[in-house]
């Protein structure tokens, strides 16, 4: 998979792309990611991305024309046509699924706002999917980006090594994963449950899919009503 990423600070998504999984998917050379700075592509001799809004308010949008000339740009960079991500407080609402289908896309391309928002003629004149990872506000679209990069990457068969553990984990069955637990088996008076040590394999899965349940329906009833319906 190859992800393009659009941004005005580039330099925000060093770190974060060259540690941990997303480093070992690159090395592994399932995932690689190119940087863009939008201000590369602007016609204005002070590389400007942002204006005024039309019709007054605070702040600044980004202009539309260093927005379309990037992705026009960076599109041409790899045979493979991109799905377009736009990241924004109005999109659709970041889930396991949205980020199991993308993880199966060849190439995305990801662009990351910044001031007030996108000029409209950036939503309808590009075909974009509208993401956003929650109901709050945050200065730009550089750490959304690394949110769905994240979650998309590992789910690229390889990146993990082992692909049964994806199964368990929270959300993939529209439920929490159930609670886990590692040695010693006592601490601070608090014991592992003795299912977990006894190597009955059947039993473990059915305490497993039991605490799931439980604790599913008690911090996330929603999503056991989204499973039924």
């Amino acid at each position: 998979m190859r992800i393009d990423i659009l941004t005005l600070f580039p330099e925000m998504f060093q770190n974060v792309l060259g540690e941990s999984m997303l480093k070992i998917a690159r090395e592994k050379e399932l995932v690689s990611f190119h940087l863009h700075n939008i201000r590369d592509y602007s016609k204005d001799k002070h590389r400007c991305v942002d204006d005024k809004p039309y019709g007054g308010g605070a702040g600044m949008v980004m202009r539309p024309e260093p927005v379309f000339n990037a992705v026009e740009a960076v599109e041409l960079l790899d045979d493979a046509a991109s799905t377009k991500i736009l990241l924004t407080p109005q999109g659709k609402t970041f889930n396991q699924g949205i980020a199991d289908n993308l993880s199966k896309k060849p190439r995305l391309m990801i662009i990351c706002g910044r001031y007030e928002g996108f000029d409209e003629r950036i939503r309808s004149g590009i075909d974009v999917l509208e993401i956003s990872i929650g109901d709050y506000v945050l200065t730009g679209g550089e750490i959304p980006a690394m949110v769905v990069i994240d979650s998309i990457s590992r789910l690229v068969p390889g990146v993990l090594g082992g692909d049964d553990s994806l199964q368990d984990e929270s959300f993939v069955n529209r439920m929490l994963e159930y609670p886990q637990y590692t040695r010693p088996a006592e601490f601070r008076g608090m014991k592992v449950p003795e299912v977990l040590k006894s190597g009955h394999h059947s039993k473990i899965e059915e305490w497993r899919m039991e605490n799931a349940i439980l604790r599913t329906q008690e911090r996330r009833p929603d999503l056991l009503k989204e499973k039924t319906e």
